[in-house]
């Protein structure tokens, strides 16, 4: 399997370059030369198989020749070496849960999977590799968590000041040794910008071995498949394939969801839950791109106003907008509506959501109000716990911490805070 970019699709490489990279020299996201069609026996037998298997079956061909079996096989059974169980909340609505991971977050398995693909790629290299990473609040505790005391790497992360949570801020910034935390000034927006300028930065790329961990690596984005067939193989009414609702902010877990389905594994429709940031809502509504400043939200990891993986969801539909619409569809949900959300999820359901949660179950039950006889699940995508200060005086409860986070309440956080700009970046990198 070969890779291109987007920016210029005639230019090939291979998954092990494009994992080192992340990004390519003409700024363009890789996107893989062909898109695999799923083996039918696999599912045919997916009630059968063992979840490691699906996996390895699922991620083989975009790895190519770059690993070998064996060294696939164990980064795919370290990778997710926990539960995603889904789970039910009313007759029409379940949940995939993708908290149970060591930072009870989605990210953990793009960030579990490609630390161990890059670190098995430059186990060899003279010099250390460097890991630039924006968050808007998972990824750089994945990121971080992933990546801890891996020998040749060291891992900067830059992430917005006051619009993460308190538990996420002390996941990105107590760990020390290889791991840095950069608390920038401005929004996540800046911080992703100032990483893109980074690597289109040739004199710093000469001088640093740069690579990035956010999803535009495909080796974070591609392994956010395997959700996807998990929740099918756990899907009992086979006949009806499900309608599937993502909340969405960089659009790098849905569009993995929507290569799946390019692939061959069944689904209804998908449905992109956005917060107040709803640059593709109105995409799909008005035909029109139009970016705008970010909003802070109480779903913070989905205040992105420029959605960068976009482009690749454009590219699985061959930029023909009217068949991607009839696959995706996107709302975007207010801060209020989030708010009730959790409470009647709470009170009716006696289930627990975290803000980005709660924005994928209204989204997915207002769509099934539509469709009658349609079924679906959404993704909950971090541990209510992790915005306990947001969800606890909604549903006046306390919520019980699991053992990792009263691990990080004793710890003291470390980070250093800089301007919204990218000399301030390219300074620190190069001190």
């Amino acid at each position: 399997m070969n890779y291109y970019s987007l920016n210029s699709p005639g230019t090939y490489v291979d998954f092990k370059e494009a994992t080192i990279r992340g990004q390519a020299p003409d700024k363009g996201l890789y996107f893989p030369q062909t898109i695999p069609t799923l083996p039918n026996q696999l599912l045919d037998n997916i009630d059968t198989l063992s979840r490691e298997e699906i996996a390895y079956q699922v991620i083989r061909p975009y790895t190519g020749n770059t690993l070998p079996e064996t060294e696939l096989r164990r980064i795919v059974r370290e990778t997710i070496a926990f539960e995603f169980p889904l789970v039910n909340v009313s007759p029409n609505i379940q949940s995939l849960e993708l908290f149970h991971g060591p930072t009870l977050a989605f990210k953990d398995v793009g960030a579990r999977f490609m630390s161990r693909c890059l670190g098995y790629f430059v186990r060899d290299n003279k010099r250390p590799v460097t890991v630039l990473v924006a968050t808007s609040g998972d990824t750089g505790g994945a990121v971080a968590s992933g990546f801890y005391d891996v020998e040749g790497v060291r891992v900067v992360i830059l992430y917005p000041s006051k619009k993460v949570s308190s538990v996420q801020e002390l996941q990105l910034t107590t760990l020390g040794k290889n791991i840095t935390a950069l608390e920038v000034e401005g929004s996540f927006d800046d911080c992703q910008q100032m990483v893109k300028q980074a690597f289109a930065d040739t004199t710093l790329q000469q001088q640093l071995f740069l690579t990035s961990a956010n999803s535009i690596n495909v080796a974070r984005w591609l392994p956010q498949q395997f959700y996807y067939f998990f929740a099918w193989q756990q899907w009992t009414d086979k006949t009806n394939p499900p309608v599937i609702c993502v909340p969405s902010g960089n659009f790098g877990n849905i569009c993995a969801g929507l290569l799946a389905r390019q692939s061959g594994l069944p689904t209804a429709h998908f449905i992109a839950a956005t917060n107040a940031n709803d640059v593709i809502p109105n995409f799909l509504q008005t035909g029109e791109f139009k970016t705008q400043p970010a909003k802070a939200t109480l779903s913070n990891a989905m205040d992105v106003a420029n959605p960068s993986n976009f482009v690749r969801i454009l590219e699985i539909f061959q930029k023909q907008v009217p068949s991607l619409k009839k696959s995706l569809s996107a709302v975007s949900i207010s801060d209020e509506e989030t708010i009730a959300a959790i409470r009647q999820l709470h009170n009716d359901h006696h289930y627990l959501a975290d803000p980005h949660g709660a924005v994928g179950w209204l989204a997915l039950q207002r769509y099934l109000d539509r469709h009658a006889g349609a079924k679906g699940y959404f993704l909950e995508t971090a541990h209510p716990v992790k915005f306990y200060d947001t969800v606890e005086p909604i549903i006046q409860k306390n919520i019980p911490l699991p053992a990792s986070v009263r691990s990080l309440l004793d710890k003291q956080k470390h980070s250093k805070k800089i301007p919204a700009q990218y000399t301030n970046l390219k300074d620190f990198l190069l001190s």
